[in-house]
């Protein structure tokens, strides 16, 4: 810290058990660093905690979990949002900008069931519920006779409703569960071969102000530059086939050797239709790789599906 830095920072978190641990996991990294430095954590509900009976995807999006804690960065009552970075929309509002991209968590999605070891062993016409399109149309492509219900609430309100016997079995990011320390409730991790995670997922992202290097500058030493080179392709492909998550697709960058290797997907609801493709490069080309990936994917019939899914919106 220099004479410039600002002696104390406040955090914007969403109130849910796991946003708060992500705020405190961030709070606790800045004041290992920086000793002299007060971080509060100012907790708020969103529009996404407040509308639990509908789909996100009918209702504007993840978006919807942030714009709360935006207007805070705004109106100067905070100096930095936490997010899952799998929240976070492609395109951010002008004025904000990312500041950095912290190490990545298990990306994986979890199979949690109290009475099934595996989702190959889900007989037919089980109930799994997800919060997801892209989870449910990669599960309904592989698994057709299974029933796919929307899952909503945080993370401890979908283990209740499991646990109460709502559903067969609920898929959840894994993330989520190993930081809350409820990773004793994965029955069974699944390949990433058979669903793509989110972009992003098991990353956090820190938002803040466009016009605050002060704090820019702060939060350097926790920007993990590998993650951030795979979260950068992955939401370039999003971004360049307008993904969102009214839209069924994934993608997952990761680093073999000093190559970035970006995978991506797009489908049709139901599954029945679905195009895969990959890509590889330097990745410090991390932009142009996802760019390369997402033209890959509409030369495949993305741009189809995604127009399917438009005119049934």
């Amino acid at each position: 810290m220099n004479n410039t830095s600002p002696r104390k920072l406040v955090i914007a978190s969403r109130e849910s058990a796991l946003a708060m641990w992500q705020a405190r996991h961030i709070q606790a990294r800045l004041q290992a660093l920086y000793p002299e430095l007060v971080v509060e954590i100012l907790g708020m509900t969103t529009t996404g905690d407040q509308i639990l009976d509908t789909p996100l995807a009918r209702i504007g999006g993840k978006g919807l979990f942030i714009k709360e804690l935006e207007q805070a960065l705004m109106d100067g009552h905070a100096d930095l949002a936490v997010h899952s970075m799998k929240d976070i929309p492609m395109h951010l509002p002008e004025g904000f900008t990312l500041a950095a991209t912290g190490m990545r968590e298990d990306p994986r999605d979890a199979f949690v069931s109290v009475r099934h070891e595996r989702l190959e062993d889900l007989p037919e016409g089980s109930v799994v519920g997800t919060s997801s399109l892209r989870r449910q149309s990669q599960l309904q492509a592989r698994f057709p006779h299974l029933k796919i219900e929307s899952l909503r609430g945080n993370l401890q309100t979908r283990l209740r409703k499991l646990d109460d016997g709502q559903y067969a079995a609920i898929i959840l990011a894994a993330a989520g569960l190993i930081r809350l320390g409820l990773d004793s409730r994965i029955t069974q991790l699944i390949d990433i071969e058979l669903s793509i995670p989110a972009v992003g997922q098991g990353a956090l992202g820190i938002e803040i102000r466009s016009d605050r290097p002060d704090v820019h500058a702060l939060l350097q030493p926790l920007n993990h530059p590998e993650t951030a080179a795979c979260v950068e392709a992955e939401r370039a492909m999003s971004r360049a086939l307008a993904g969102s998550c009214t839209v069924p697709l994934g993608a997952f960058g990761q680093m073999r050797g000093n190559q970035l290797h970006v995978i991506g997907f797009v489908a049709s609801i139901d599954g029945g239709e679905m195009v895969r493709a990959n890509v590889s490069g330097a990745p410090q080309h991390a932009d142009a790789l996802g760019r390369d990936l997402a033209e890959k994917l509409v030369a495949l019939g993305a741009d189809r599906i995604l127009a399917a899914l438009d005119n049934h919106a």
